[in-house]
């Protein structure tokens, strides 16, 4: 912004100011030559411009260097203006980005409608998503586990690993709270066997990557939900096959290698190259935040869409059963993984972490 300097006697623009020292004089911000100051007796700090109130500032006279011919004062003047377009440039900048965070947290606080319209897509134009598999989907969930591990620090994941209570509760409330309300649905709304046995195995999977994306969104532990995923998924590999066999009659073999592999790969290797990230390259991280949101909403509900759609054929032959089904199952692990962490004496984000691990189970 520009300043001018009152250094001369017959100028209008001079305050009468008699006890001040003549190498002190008043720099206001951005008047024109029209503007006419007239101070009274008490120094005034600011004067109204256009209804505005500018400040005034006090500065050494010897430091305001007049501009001496043509040259100079257009050298000035392209400052001035160079400046005034630099501040626009980065007003434009920073209101670009805000409204790009408004659009991702609207985005975000819809989550569940985006991912219910992507089933309903899914299911009425299966052929639409079908080409999301494979090398896709395992690129979709690595990104946007990056974009999970970007908004953490690896204090959070130092934090969440000096938390073995939590973890310990959390995943033992998954492999006891899930399993059993499996059971139970399918026994009280009468599943054929094929169906219970399908809903027992639902309730006997570790969690996913979208219940870190939701537990992002409900502001709770993300850090903890990541080392919960984790946790589950590794123990999948004795957990399953044993409550599979005992709460359905059915031994499910689990690939060991290849889930520890998928884990790797998807969750924490992610999770901690965003960490890193965000801790020694904060800049470059702040410039991608703002698209962290959108690309976490958009992945998980096109992978919705396509496990819905390779599935559409079986879902529309069941009926409405099996969908009352599976939402009875994931309530239920809503509900009792929340009250339950509570009893536990966990706090509140930590007892919302735990239940959005609980009952979003073997999602994604």
């Amino acid at each position: 912004m520009a300043g001018i300097c009152f250094s001369s006697s017959s100028s209008p623009f001079k305050p009468q100011i008699s006890h001040f020292p003549r190498s002190l004089i008043i720099y206001p911000v951005s008047i024109s030559r029209s503007q006419h100051l007239s101070t009274p007796r008490n120094l005034r700090t600011s004067f109204s411009l256009n209804n505005a109130e500018v400040p005034l500032k006090l500065v050494n006279a010897n430091s305001c260097k007049k501009p001496r011919g043509l040259l100079e004062f257009r050298s000035a003047k392209v400052t001035q203006l160079e400046c005034t377009r630099r501040q626009g440039e980065a007003l434009n900048e920073e209101g670009w980005s805000n409204g790009l965070l408004q659009r991702g947290d609207l985005l975000s606080s819809g989550f569940p409608l985006c991912v219910a319209l992507a089933c309903f897509a899914g299911l009425a134009r299966p052929q639409a998503f079908l080409w999301i598999r494979g090398k896709w989907q395992i690129a979709g969930l690595t990104l946007t586990m990056l974009g999970m591990g970007m908004t953490l620090s690896l204090k959070d994941l130092q934090g969440a690993l000096a938390m073995p209570r939590e973890i310990l509760g959390g995943v033992l409330l998954q492999y006891t709270v899930m399993p059993i309300s499996g059971a139970l649905v399918s026994k009280l709304l009468g599943l054929p066997s094929h169906y219970a046995a399908g809903l027992v195995l639902v309730a006997c999977c570790p969690g996913g990557t979208a219940s870190n994306v939701v537990t992002y969104i409900a502001r709770g532990n993300v850090a903890l939900s990541v080392l919960m995923t984790a946790a589950s998924t590794f123990l999948a590999v004795v957990m399953t096959p044993f409550l599979t066999a005992k709460l359905a009659g059915q031994y499910v073999a689990v690939d060991a290698g290849g889930l520890f592999v998928s884990t790797l790969q998807v969750i924490l290797i992610p999770v901690l190259t965003g960490a890193i990230m965000n801790q020694y390259i904060p800049t470059v991280v702040s410039k991608l935040s703002p698209f962290t949101p959108l690309v976490a909403v958009i992945t998980v509900s096109a992978l919705c869409a396509s496990a819905i759609a390779q599935n559409a054929s079986a879902i529309l032959s069941s009926g409405g059963q099996v969908i009352v089904a599976v939402g009875a199952l994931h309530s239920a692990g809503y509900v009792f993984g929340y009250l339950l962490s509570k009893l536990l004496g966990f706090d509140g984000p930590t007892s919302r972490t735990i239940s959005i691990e609980v009952g979003m189970q073997a999602c994604l």
